[in-house]
This record gives structure tokens, C-alpha cells and sequence, in this order.
């Protein structure tokens, strides 16, 4: 957990910059459309039960994503509660995810060349 001030905006500016790149990597790994909540707690389940991701953070990114045309989305009705909006990775979000991929691999390296 970040305890500082600039611990927190550190790890903000971090998921700022992978947000977009973790959750399409999500919606291309499932087999199954998922909405917000199930991805929420991909998410959590990854980093031992704790997101490093706020909840409500993921909608717009999601939403941004869906305008790009990387994801699709559909509304399904719940009898639980609100409608749910599921998503689908799309071709277009295969291929950015493709070259994201590949860019998150030489920053990553190149952090680590300097890290150790």
C-alpha cells in the first residue's frame, strides 16, 4: 500500500498511462462480454484481492475505448438492479493492443535496465 502523498499520485500517473492497455488485455483474454463490476474485479483478483484501480475510474476508459472502436458494448437489462453494459474486445482493439503490447515491452525493459 502507498502511504505518501507522492506515493499515491506516483501510482495515479501510473494507471493513468496502463489503463487503457490492462483492460483491453481483460476483454481479449475473455471468452465472455463483461461489464464493468466483473472486469472491477479481475482487476482486484491480480493484485491479491486489492485493485490498484479505482472503481469508477475504469468506466471512463472503458467509454473511450468503445468510442475509439476498440471495444463494442451492449446493454443488457439486470433484475437485480441497473441495466449492465458488456464488453467486447473488437478486431481494431486486437491490433492497438498488439502494438500497446509491444511499446509496454521496450518501456518496461528499458525501466528495468535503469531499476536493476
Amino acid at each position: 500500500m502507498l502511504d505518501t502523498m507522492g506515493d499515491r499520485r506516483f501510482q495515479k500517473s501510473l494507471n493513468a498511462g496502463i489503463g487503457a492497455l490492462v483492460l483491453l488485455a481483460i476483454l481479449d483474454q475473455s471468452v465472455e462480454d463483461l461489464y464493468g463490476y466483473q472486469i472491477a474485479k479481475r482487476l482486484a483478483e491480480a493484485n491479491g484481492g486489492e485493485s490498484i484501480f479505482r472503481d469508477g475510474t475504469i468506466y471512463p476508459v472503458l467509454r473511450t475505448l468503445a468510442a475509439a472502436g476498440l471495444l463494442t458494448s451492449r446493454i443488457v437489462p439486470s433484475y437485480s438492479g441497473p441495466p449492465r453494459r458488456y464488453y467486447r474486445i473488437t478486431a481494431p482493439g486486437r491490433e492497438s493492443l498488439a502494438q500497446w503490447r509491444a511499446a509496454w515491452g521496450e518501456t518496461f525493459a528499458l525501466v528495468q535496465h535503469f531499476l536493476g
